[in-house]
This record gives C-alpha cells, structure tokens and sequence, in this order.
C-alpha cells in the first residue's frame, strides 16, 4: 500500500513543479523582451524617388565681371589718397591726385610755343600772299616766292606740333586726377601721400559688387559634358550651408597648358549673392538628371566600410544594410542603389538601443476632435 501513496506523491510533486517553472520562465522572457517603441510622425521618413544631378566638378572662386586695376598714367608724386578699401564710389568720383607742377609747367610753354608758332604762320601766309602780287607785276623772282611758301609750310608744322605737345599736356594735366570708372567699392589701395607714382605703377582696384560671377574650372577630360546654358549649383566658402545657383555663359575654347583644364564662367542665378571678390567655390555642373533613391547622411547606421538604416515594416524593426551610389553635391544626400524600395519607412534618429525585430507603431497626428475644438474656441473667447 505504500508504493502507490508514493508515486501520487511524486506525481503531484512533478505536476506542482511542472505548473511553476512555465510562469517564471514568461517572467524571464518578458524581462529580455525590447520595450513596445512608439514612433511619431517627425521621427520616421518615408523613402522616395527624387531627381539626382551628376556632372563634371567645377571648382575654382568668385570674381567680379567688371574691374578696373587704375595705374598711373603719368609719372608724378602722389599728393592725395581719398578713399580707403571697401569705400562705395561713384562713376567719376576723384580717389587720387597727383602733382601737377612739373606738367603744368610743360602746358603753359607748349601753350606759348603754340601761339608763336600761330603768329609766325601769319606773318609767313602775308608775306606769300604778298609775293603772288608782286610775281604777277613781274616784280619779283619765282624763286623768293618759293622760298616764301617753304617758310609758310614750316611754321604750319610747327603751328601744328606746337597745338599736339599742348594737347598732350592738357591730357598729362587730366591724367594727374585719378576717377573711378563706374560705381563700385574700392578693393585694393595700394598707393599713398607721398608715394612716387611711376608710368603703369598699380594705385588702386575698383570692383563692381553687383557683377559677381563663378569663374571655375573643369578637367580637360570633362569638358565635352559642358555647354552653355547648363545648371550648375555650388557652395562657396564663408557661406556655410547655403547653395547657390547658376548657370554656365562661356566656356574657354582653350585649355591651361600647365593643369590642362579649362575655365568655365557661371553667371548667378540666386537674387542674393556674396558681395566679396576672391571667395573659393566648388560645385558641380549638372549634366545630367536621373530619377532615384536618396537618404541624408544622419540616418545612416556606419560602420566601417558598410552603411544601414532601420527600417519599420510591418510594425517591426530591423536593420537593412544598403548598397550607397554617389552622393548629390547639392543636397548632400547619398543615392540608395540597394536594400531599400520606394515606400519605405526608416527612422530618422538611429540609437543603439534599438533591436532587431522589436515591435514598433507608428503614430500619425489625429485631427483635432469636435469637442477639443469647441474647448480651445471658448478658451480664446
């Protein structure tokens, strides 16, 4: 009688122990189990197609169309600097006066010249006229008469050089007075009082502000994807973030015998553009357009060698590794060549927290109910 009372002991023990171990074992599990995540709208990006520019590299900086370098014309002292760098001016406005001593003493004596010169050309024109009358009473020899006239035609040259050294000093005189061209800002002084202005020794530079252009240049070996008219979008150095517009209005027909590019001009096309001369740019020139997949660069998981994203579908988590193509100088984002389709839901804000086949909702923002509506209205009134 003993045997059996035990074996429904051990049985019972058996079941006892059998009916405990499954509910610690779900407490195990439920402790290992990732949290539920919850996702809203600004927190997951839905992956589509969008235009991607690639083209040659253009690199080069931002120069003014119009620019004047203003030497000296005439070799004097430089008494007067009235503008500094970065000073506005206006078409003819006076930036620099040379001494005038030396050429206004050159001025008054071909002035003088001149006016004995005319005088000397009178009193020869009455002596020939005066000659003819007697040649013709038989009065005098042809030979006096030619004399007369070699005379007269001497003192008209000398008339005439007399009036161009004159004219060459008033010119001299003017060229003592240094005006700006056109409107602009002054971008490099490079004179001052007292400076002995030499013939072609460089005083000043005046830009324009308002003609900025891209002056680049692209490798010889890329220069048969550029045309005219082409789109070109860059960045320039000192304006971060920022991208700029353009389009290319002449190609040089002859590349650089030493780097063996060739020089590109890109007009803007932005209504802002930077107002300082000499800043380096690089862009590209879009060639070409082609319909793909694109992913900013904060949502990608790297590591090494291999890039990834998290992806949502249905309502769970996993991470897709991915095969990345170029990346659009304009936007900055990467082409996505494989491992993911268009439709696709990532997220935005990779954690490390985040596991493989965790249970993920999306939330989507509701419209507000009538009754909230009502509420926030009376809170207004």
């Amino acid at each position: 009688m003993l045997r059996p009372l035990l074996i429904v002991v051990a049985l019972a023990a058996g079941l006892t122990a059998c009916g405990k171990s499954p509910g610690k074992d779900d407490k195990k599990d439920a402790a290992a189990a990732p949290p539920k995540l919850v996702i809203a709208p600004e927190d997951f990006l839905t992956i589509r197609a969008n235009a991607l520019a690639s083209g040659p590299v253009i690199t080069g900086s931002i120069q003014p169309e119009r620019k004047a370098d203003l030497r000296a014309e005439v070799s004097a002292v430089v008494l007067q600097v009235l503008k500094e760098n970065g000073d506005a001016v206006r078409k003819g406005d006076v930036l620099i006066r040379l001494d005038q001593t030396t050429i206004l003493d050159n001025l008054r004596s071909a002035e003088d010249n001149a006016r004995n010169a005319a005088q000397a050309l009178d009193q020869a024109e009455r002596n020939v006229q005066r000659l003819k009358t007697l040649r013709a009473s038989g009065m005098t020899s042809l030979q006096a008469l030619d004399d007369a006239e070699v005379r007269r035609n001497a003192a008209q040259s000398e008339l005439s050089a007399s009036k161009a050294r004159a004219a060459q000093a008033r010119q001299q005189l003017e060229r003592t007075v240094v005006r700006a061209p056109f409107d602009g800002v002054v971008s490099d002084r490079k004179a001052s009082a007292g400076d002995t202005a030499s013939i072609g020794k460089e005083l000043l530079k005046v830009i324009d502000p308002t003609s900025m252009r891209f002056a680049g240049r692209v490798s010889a070996d890329k220069i048969s994807q550029v045309s005219v008219g082409q789109t070109v979008g860059f960045r320039i150095n000192g304006y971060a973030g920022q991208e700029f517009r353009g389009k290319v209005t002449r190609v040089d027909p002859s590349a650089n015998d030493v780097t063996r590019q060739v020089e590109v001009l890109v007009s803007f096309s932005d209504a802002t553009q930077p107002r300082v001369s000499g800043l380096y740019a690089e862009g590209t020139i879009e060639s070409s357009n082609v319909q793909a997949l694109t992913l900013p660069e904060s949502v990608l998981v790297k590591a090494g060698d291999k890039s990834s994203v998290w992806r949502v579908k249905n309502n769970t988590l996993s991470q897709v590794d991915l095969t990345l193509g170029t990346r659009d100088p304009r936007t900055g984002n990467y082409e996505v060549r494989s491992g993911l389709s268009e439709g696709d839901i990532i997220l935005r804000n990779p954690s490390s927290s985040f596991k493989e086949g965790q249970t993920a909702e999306l939330v989507t923002a509701k419209p507000p109910t009538a009754a909230a509506s009502a509420a926030s209205n009376a809170k207004g009134t």
